[in-house]
């Protein structure tokens, strides 16, 4: 007798109109695929790009597929994942009769993150022996939400404690300081090396204006987004396996 097949993964992002996203979301899933042969995974987008989720969960249905997980490529608990990833599934999947969609977590916090954020800071040229000399600026694209703000500032204090002499939270939108505000506040305390490092997944126009602004207030040090990591791969799939571990607290699942 042949195993039940997988539920598949469905990746929705946010979108965006700049092209760099898609492609950064499509290299992204292509490296989850090659860690879990056998996983189908694909994507969905809340707006900007195609297909939609309810594009994305018609063509799955109509595949055989009856089972999904649903993972938000979000980094924290904002109004996206709290309202609009949950919306968009339930009006898609109520068209869909014996489909069962689970939501998975977001990806935010998680220490596989900050390890994304190391690499991307190595890979700008940061050696260990820099670390105690240098200040960080967690620069994210920003919430109107508090605990989003919150969760942002709670991982600022808590990579501070790896070695770094400052770790300042910041925000391209919605919420402050900015990113050239943090870079200011850093050197004015004294800090001889000053780092931003981008929390974002996938380039875009909030990204731009987080290098615009280190550019602007002279960082020393600009790492690249999170992007399509071994880490953040890695992050997918145990997101997607607590989403169906019964021991889990899970996520709503949606059944028609």
């Amino acid at each position: 007798m042949s195993a039940a097949p997988l539920p598949a993964l469905l990746v929705v992002a946010h979108g965006s109109r700049d092209p760099r996203h898609a492609a950064t979301v499509h290299a992204l899933t292509e490296r989850v695929r090659s860690l879990r042969p056998g996983l189908r995974v694909e994507t969905a987008y809340l707006d900007f790009t195609t297909p939609s989720v309810g594009q994305a969960l018609s063509s799955l249905y109509l595949s055989g597929v009856r089972e999904v997980v649903a993972l938000p490529l979000l980094l924290t608990r904002a109004f996206h994942a709290k309202a609009d990833v949950p919306a968009a599934l339930a009006e898609s999947s109520a068209r869909l009769p014996d489909l069962t969609v689970r939501i998975a977590d977001v990806l935010g916090p998680s220490p596989l993150l900050t390890a994304t954020l190391e690499r991307r800071l190595a890979e700008a040229g940061l050696t260990p022996a820099d670390r105690a000399g240098t200040g960080v600026v967690l620069a994210s694209a920003g919430s109107t939400d508090p605990e989003a703000i919150a969760v942002i500032a709670e991982i600022a204090r808590e990579w501070r404690h790896t070695g770094w002499c400052a770790v300042r939270p910041a925000f391209a939108s919605a919420a402050l300081p900015r990113t050239e505000d943090a870079v200011r506040a850093l050197r004015a305390e004294g800090v001889r090396r000053v780092a931003v490092a981008p929390y974002v997944i996938a380039p875009g126009r909030l990204p731009d204006r987080i290098a615009a602004g280190a550019a602007a207030a002279g960082a020393d040090v600009v790492a690249d987004v999170l992007g399509p990591s071994p880490e953040l791969a890695a992050l997918l799939l145990t997101r997607y396996e607590a989403a169906l571990s019964p021991a889990a607290p899970a996520r709503p699942a949606l059944s028609a």
